[in-house]
Parts: C-alpha cells; sequence; structure tokens
C-alpha cells in the first residue's frame, strides 16, 4: 500500500513548478521588452533624410524647373534634331497636323 512518506510533496512540486514558469514568463517578457521597445536616442539624420519644410522646398523648387521647361523652347537632343516646345504651341500644332489629315 502506500507509504506516506515515500510519496513526494505535491505541494514542493507545485512550488517549483509555478516559480518555474514564473521565471520563463519574466525571461521572455524581458527579452521582449529589449527587442520590441523602440530607442529612446534619437537617429541621426542622414543622407537622403529629409524634414517635411524641406521636402516642401525641394517639390516647390522641381515643380518649377518642370514648369519653366513646359512653358520654354529648348533642344532635347540638338544631333537628333529633338526640340521641345511649350505645350500650347505642341497642342496647336497636332491640331494643325491633324486637321490637313
Amino acid at each position: 500500500m502506500s507509504d506516506a512518506s515515500s510519496a513526494p510533496s505535491s505541494k514542493g512540486s507545485f512550488t517549483a513548478t509555478l516559480l518555474a514558469a514564473l521565471g520563463a514568463f519574466a525571461i521572455f517578457g524581458l527579452i521582449m521588452i529589449v527587442a520590441y521597445l523602440p530607442n529612446r536616442v534619437e537617429a541621426p539624420v542622414g543622407d537622403g533624410v529629409r524634414s517635411p519644410a524641406e521636402r516642401k522646398a525641394l517639390l516647390a523648387e522641381h515643380q518649377a524647373r518642370e514648369q519653366a521647361k513646359a512653358a520654354t523652347y529648348g533642344w532635347v537632343d540638338r544631333q537628333a534634331g529633338v526640340v521641345r516646345l511649350p505645350i500650347d504651341r505642341a497642342i496647336e500644332l497636332v491640331i494643325q497636323e491633324n486637321r490637313a489629315q
């Protein structure tokens, strides 16, 4: 039959298991905190990283250059004889060409 002194202590094994599980969760939690919390140090602004004001200024410059190209005459490829026309003039020429056909 059963001998009470030879049976393992269920209270002691439960406590050990509980402590092991809590320890495992604590280690897992620490790993998650270290891995997923953002760094408090601000990232350095490197090449290609611009503030919104800088991006807006660059966009305005780009749009001004493109608008100037769209409204003036110029050479695209002089050797091939390719020119750039203002958009309004190019539309007029296409209309004239289509009327002639």
